[in-house]
């Protein structure tokens, strides 16, 4: 919201108090105020006259200017291609400071220049708010502009400062400048005089217009014919404030309208009587349809969006743009005004999808008071017979009600001073209120407010609370410590586990990322591990906004997409957040690794992320938080081969509860995400957290001597190493350390059907040194063990 410095000195007296110490009290209020800005700037400038402009000697477009301002003729050279001999003008001098220059005097191809004539644009006036005329050359003034005047931004009307305001979601009031003044007035504490509006629409002889809403997304609807009106340029002063608040101005009709829409918060729209043969309009919110609104754009109307409707053909979109067939113009004699409440949550949804944030529309979507359509009403009927000559009303046509009831909210001192932790006294209490417009009524310690229309926001006794302190003060709170008792700080189980995880995939070289909750619908359907229905915004920020996720793995290829589009090589990342459903959230933890997990051109190290690395990765994990590999499962992934290389990836399993997948990314999925090959796992953290982990104990470092032995068997392709592994620490469970596969081979000297596993099994006791008489039947028990349950044979 723009908030003109000298528009709010025509409601609320700001003597003594710059714009900068207004912005403070202001922000200090709660109002954030984000820029003070003037709207023209310039030193030293005086308002001069022309005698004379020749051509330069020098030059085919420079002129050779005699100037009158009051200290006798002064020479300045001047390139505008609207000067001439006769005009009134805006002369800096020289010293004067500008937005973009400094003046001094200098020759000009030869000629002395003692000044610059000014254009508006030049003393930082904004181009859009300009004509072409004003752009390309120096302002002309009124022939009466008395020359020697040298408060010239004042004279102009742009002696003023804008204020940036950007409102809170709850404060929805302060769209309007009424409202803005009210705050201004109850953080200065200074009387407010808004213009007696009241009743004014209330005229007019009996009316054939007839309006009607067949949607309950627009609750309440004004209507009013006004047979004549005269189209011509708006009042100066107009022009001035909406200029300061960002608004283009028009002409006197189109400008009233704007100009009521920023005083009240109620945008309004009016059209051209002429235009609009079926006097009647009903508000529709079930077609699809094309509208050129008045931008002259098309867009798509779907069911769901307001319509403003005339006869049965639509006129425009409500809440938002009027359409371009029903627009005022020059040749406009007799307007309708509308004036109507729409359902903030529809008219933002509509905005956004249609990419239309007006100003109409970003007032809707903040929510309107209840009573803001009859003063917008009264307001705008009170200026067109003021401005434009309006005559021949006509009654004013209601569809709907207001149903409005003021809100009354009761508070006590005591509950006021303890919630806030103050010891105010009744009568600073009161005075605050009494600023605000509450109507106090005082009974003992009990204070009752009448909350005005306009402050929404307000609709229980904390928040009279809230308003009391943030207008005392807050620097009144008096530092305290909080009263609680003392605990040892520890971590919960859980947060020790994410932190765990956190330590060691960071120690591994893995970053870690944080990625968009909220996803676009297209990711809903690309879940890993999905449990659930999905859940949709009611509101939300856009398309790509829509879904709460039900997986990570497309907003973590997202970010993998984006850096490898910027040249990053090795990006290896993790991420532990929740996934929802409808009723449900779980925590997982997403791993992510692409071309080398850690690599060292001078060493000749290069540990490519591959299945390999990610498995190895995660069973450290695993094992670090206390869950040793005996107790993990690694099964052929028949889960999601959509997503994950149908061979380059697995399930892994807790006991029988599956934990997640891993596994090389599918080659056409990566291509879809646009990222390289690359491998991720998806786990599920929640069943960690609750799955009890092994203990964790001292074992000594060895002091016997171990003994190795090599094998090499042939089984059956369909026979996992996994099977094999585990018959040989069943057998040797007291005696074998460890074992390990370093070779799978299929091929000559194999037959077919069948593979080789090469492996290694480490013997070692704990007390005392290995003989052979004990490794070599233990060793030939395994062999038998295998032959018997796996058909494994030895490889000659």
């Amino acid at each position: 919201m723009k908030v003109s410095i000298n528009w709010l000195k025509e409601y609320v007296s700001l003597d003594g108090v710059s714009a900068v110490e207004l912005a403070d009290a202001l922000t200090t209020a709660g109002l954030e105020i984000e820029g003070v800005d003037p709207v023209a700037q310039g030193t030293n400038l005086v308002i001069g006259e022309v005698l004379s402009c020749n051509p330069h000697p020098d030059s085919d477009h420079l002129n050779v200017c005699m100037v009158e301002y009051g200290e006798g003729p002064t020479q300045i050279v001047c390139g505008a291609p609207n000067c001439k001999a006769g005009i009134k003008v805006i002369v800096a001098k020289v010293g004067a400071e500008l937005p973009e220059i400094t003046i001094k005097a200098a020759k000009v191809r030869g000629q002395e220049s003692n000044g610059m004539l000014c254009s508006l644009r030049e003393l930082g006036v904004n181009e859009k708010y300009l004509r072409e005329d004003q752009i390309n050359g120096i302002e002309i003034l009124p022939s009466d502009a008395p020359v020697g005047n040298t408060e010239v931004l004042k004279y102009l009307g742009y002696d003023d400062v804008v204020l940036d305001a950007s409102q809170t979601p709850n404060r929805a009031d302060c769209m309007a400048m009424w409202s803005v003044a009210k705050e201004v007035g109850a953080v200065l504490r200074r009387e407010v005089k808004l213009p007696v509006y009241e009743g004014a629409s209330n005229v007019g002889k009996p009316t054939t217009l007839q309006v009607a809403s067949k949607t309950e997304k627009c609750p309440h609807f004004l209507g009013k014919i006004v047979g004549k009106v005269v189209v011509k340029e708006s009042p100066k002063w107009m022009q001035d404030y909406l200029h300061s608040a960002g608004v283009r101005a028009i002409n006197n009709v189109v400008d009233i309208s704007n100009y009521v829409m920023i005083e009240t918060g109620q945008p309004l729209h009016f059209y051209d009587l002429a235009k609009m043969p079926h006097r009647e309009i009903t508000v529709i919110d079930d077609v699809d349809m094309k509208l050129t609104a008045l931008d002259g754009v098309e867009y798509d109307v779907v069911k769901g969006d307001l319509l403003i409707t005339t006869g049965g053909e639509a006129t425009g979109i409500a809440g938002i743009m009027g359409g371009d067939d029903s627009k005022i113009d020059e040749t406009t004699t007799g307007i309708i005004i509308e004036a109507a409440h729409f359902n903030h949550v529809s008219i933002r949804n509509s905005a956004k999808r249609l990419g239309l944030m007006t100003e109409a529309a970003s007032r809707y979507i903040k929510g309107l008071e209840k009573l803001a359509q009859n003063k917008a009403m009264d307001r705008a009927v009170q200026l067109l017979i003021e401005y434009a000559e309006a005559s021949e009303l006509e009654e004013t046509v209601e569809a709907g009600s207001v149903n409005y009831t003021p809100i009354q909210v009761t508070e006590t001192l005591e509950h006021c001073n303890e919630l806030l932790g103050t010891s105010f006294e009744m009568n600073e209490v009161v005075e605050v209120l009494n600023a605000l417009d509450f109507s106090p009524v005082v009974d003992g310690t009990t204070f009752t407010c009448t909350i005005p229309s306009y402050r929404t926001d307000i609709a229980i006794r904390e928040d009279i609370d809230e308003e009391i302190i943030r207008l005392i003060g807050y620097d009144r709170l008096k530092e305290t410590l909080p009263t609680m008792e003392a605990t040892a700080g520890k971590l919960t189980h859980r947060q020790t586990l994410r932190r765990t995880t956190k330590q060691v995939l960071t120690g591994l070289g893995i970053r870690e990322v944080i990625t968009y909750t909220l996803v676009k619908e297209q990711y809903m359907n690309e879940a890993v591990l999905p449990f659930g229905d999905h859940v949709q915004l009611a509101s939300p920020m856009s398309e790509d906004r829509k879904y709460v996720r039900n997986s990570m793995m497309p907003s973590m290829l997202e970010c993998l997409s984006y850096n490898q589009a910027r040249k990053a090589s090795n990006v290896n990342l993790f991420e532990i957040s929740n996934v929802y459903e409808k009723g449900k959230v779980q925590e997982r933890v997403g791993i992510l690794l692409s071309d080398s997990l850690q690599e060292n051109r001078l060493q000749k190290i290069n540990i490519k992320s591959d299945f390999y690395a990610l498995k190895g990765i995660v069973m450290a994990w695993l094992d670090k938080l206390g869950f040793a590999s005996n107790r993990i499962t690694v099964k052929e992934n028949t889960l999601d081969t959509k997503h994950y290389h149908p061979y380059r990836s697995a399930a892994l399993y807790l006991q029988n509860d599956l934990i997640g997948i891993i596994g090389e990314v599918h080659p056409s999925y990566a291509k879809q995400m646009n990222v390289s090959a690359c491998v991720y796992a998806e786990l599920n953290f929640d069943l960690l957290v609750d799955t009890k982990t092994s203990k964790v104990r001292f074992v000594a470092l060895d002091r016997y001597p171990s003994v190795s032995r090599d094998i090499a068997l042939v089984v059956s392709t369909d026979t996992s190493a996994q099977s094999i592994l585990d018959v040989i620490n069943k057998v040797g469970k007291k005696l074998v350390q460890s074992t390990e596969v370093f070779d799978v081979y299929q091929g000559e000297h194999v037959e077919k059907g069948c593979k080789s596993i090469a492996l290694n099994i480490v013997y070692q006791a704990n007390d005392h040194t290995l003989t052979d008489d004990e490794v070599v039947p233990l060793h030939q028990e395994i062999l038998n063990e295998l032959e018997s349950k796996c058909n494994a044979k030895l490889r000659g």
